[in-house]
């Protein structure tokens, strides 16, 4: 088919020019015809129509790709929309509590199987637990102020905490400016990172890679390869000190600036950031729900919903956690920590006021509900849901993370694992391959 249709068009080339082009067409298609024979001519025909029929063949996948794409994302918001309506309030009977830090724990992470719990304290140590039994796997002792030197590990306040996506490297932070690099097996002591000048407080790999982002009092975020062992760049921007940092799989990352009133997404390739106004407080903490929409707490006890694409907020909840003190006095619990439940419309916030609340994103994430409170005392200063979603994590402090503000003598310095449970239909399996 493809070669009598070249023939005709052969033939048709090799027909007689028409008057009206004159003289000159004519003399230069002879030259033409003296440059390239008819068998050339048949060849690079035949080039140009398998060229053709190529990009015709890669357009058509590329656009069953993008409908396998869209339908798969219908499916996938299909089945979070419904994980809050199948959520139920947990038995307190059934939170399990493990005890092993002396201080208060400041920050946790769980490995990607969700079979190992990372914490981390003031009391400067480390422990990994095992989800099953609750009992310690390892512990990395903290070392007095001083011993630096010697000490493999930390000698101040651990802040940070992350685990790469593959479960390979946890990465840790803390007050003394570094961040240190483990191997998550074996909690092997790997190197160590210099380069902020104050506090390190927010950690995050991004998600498939090794590439590893550092937030800091010292107002900067900073971009490493931990495979390699390296620094990579540093971004400038925010006014204040940054409190928390969070990444997906984009190369980006959003950081919460404190006092300057500003949660920013850094774009790592553009070199650029996007700047976001909502609090009127300190903005101590943020989350990322999906690649398009983020969460944020403050210490005047807002918490709002962001769309990446609008500068403002999508919904902001005043007094998410009520207010304490005497009448006329009250001053509203400060949000000390957010998690949420990748890709799905719940989210959990943490304070100081004697619960950790779970909250529905409403359609389009415009409105936040709230769900249910679980009962815990104590400053939540880490909060982490498991990956599969079936339990949430808690990091209780009898003080806040970043300070001594105030001091609630009746909590216990403890991680609490939360089961999820769900309705019926929503703890069925899905079969295989579905």
């Amino acid at each position: 088919k493809a070669g009598s249709k070249l023939d005709e068009e052969i033939s048709s080339d090799s027909d007689a020019e028409s008057p009206t082009f004159g003289g000159k067409r004519k003399k230069d298609n002879e030259a033409d015809e003296i440059e390239e024979t008819a068998q050339e001519k048949k060849l690079r025909l035949a080039k140009l129509y398998l060229k053709q029929l190529r990009q015709q063949e890669a357009e058509k996948a590329e656009e069953e790709a993008l409908e396998e794409d869209l339908v798969a994302g219908r499916l996938k918001e299909d089945v979070v929309s419904a994980v809050c309506e199948q959520l139920q309030p947990p038995d307190t009977a059934a939170i399990r509590v493990l005890r092993g830090h002396q201080l208060p724990i400041t920050c946790l992470v769980i490995s990607p199987d969700d079979k190992c719990i990372f914490s981390a304290a003031k009391d400067c140590s480390i422990i990994k637990w095992d989800v099953e039994s609750g009992k310690k796997l390892h512990v990395i002792p903290g070392g007095k102020k001083g011993t630096e030197a010697q000490h493999v590990g930390h000698t101040a306040h651990v802040l940070s905490m992350a685990i790469s996506s593959d479960g390979k490297y946890l990465a840790t932070g803390d007050r003394n400016k570094l961040i240190m690099i483990w191997e998550a097996v074996t909690c092997k002591h790997l190197y160590k990172f210099t380069g902020h000048r104050d506090a390190v407080t927010g950690l995050s790999f991004q998600k498939g890679t090794h590439q590893l982002y550092s937030a800091s009092h010292d107002r900067s975020v900073k971009v490493w390869n931990v495979a390699e062992n390296a620094y990579v760049e540093t971004l400038f921007g925010h006014q204040d000190a940054i409190t928390g940092l969070d990444s997906l799989s984009r190369e980006c990352c959003v950081t919460s600036g404190g006092r300057d009133g500003t949660v920013r997404v850094w774009k790592i390739p553009e070199e650029s950031q996007l700047v976001f106004y909502g609090h009127q407080g300190s903005i101590d903490c943020v989350q990322l729900i999906n690649e398009e929409h983020m969460v944020s707490g403050a210490d005047d006890g807002s918490v709002a919903l962001w769309g990446l694409s609008k500068k403002k907020p999508l919904t902001t909840v005043r007094q998410a956690h009520s207010n304490h003190g005497a009448q006329g006095l009250e001053q509203p619990y400060w949000i000390s920590s957010v998690a949420t439940l990748l890709n799905s419309d719940v989210v959990a916030t943490g304070s100081h006021s004697s619960s950790v609340r779970l909250w529905k994103c409403g359609e389009g994430f415009r409105r936040l509900e709230p769900l249910f409170d679980i009962p815990l005392i104590g400053f939540v200063n880490s909060l982490k849901f498991s990956n599969a979603g079936d339990f949430l994590v808690v990091g209780v402090g009898q003080e806040h993370r970043l300070g001594r503000w105030w001091r609630i003598k009746e909590a216990k310095n403890s991680i609490c694992i939360i089961p999820l449970q769900r309705t019926a239909a929503g703890s069925a399996q899905p079969a295989d391959g579905s």
